[in-house]
């Protein structure tokens, strides 16, 4: 009885996890082609490649702050440099930018939700 009740406890706590999930969270088409999926890793959100030449590679990490804003760092996986970066979501799009020298020269990308 004890195990069924645990087992009962543990799948309801998983269903409120998803239930909760940042809207940041998941796969993402970027710009370029690639797959990327964006999952929490403590204290933010971590972002990976799962899809070509750098597949694997960790791009960024950035953290909510509010209203579907985001901010943190992001990593060229090309070169290894890593930059201030800002994400804001609208529907189903996000759109990603990258700065350096204080936000004098930025670029900018648009990621489509899968």
């Amino acid at each position: 009885m004890l195990r069924r009740m645990t087992i009962a406890a543990a799948a309801l706590i998983g269903l409120a996890g998803a239930a909760h999930a940042d809207p940041i969270e998941g796969n993402w088409k970027t710009q370029s082609g690639e797959t990327a999926a964006i999952g929490d890793c403590g204290g933010g959100f971590c972002i990976t490649l799962k899809t070509g030449k750098y597949k694997g590679k960790g791009i960024g990490k950035i953290s909510a702050q509010g209203e579907g804003s985001y901010a943190g760092s992001i990593t060229d996986p090309a070169t290894d440099k890593t930059y201030t970066g800002k994400a804001s979501l609208s529907g189903s799009s996000m759109k990603m930018k990258g700065c350096v020298l204080g936000g004098l020269i930025c670029r900018s990308q648009t990621w489509t939700k899968l």
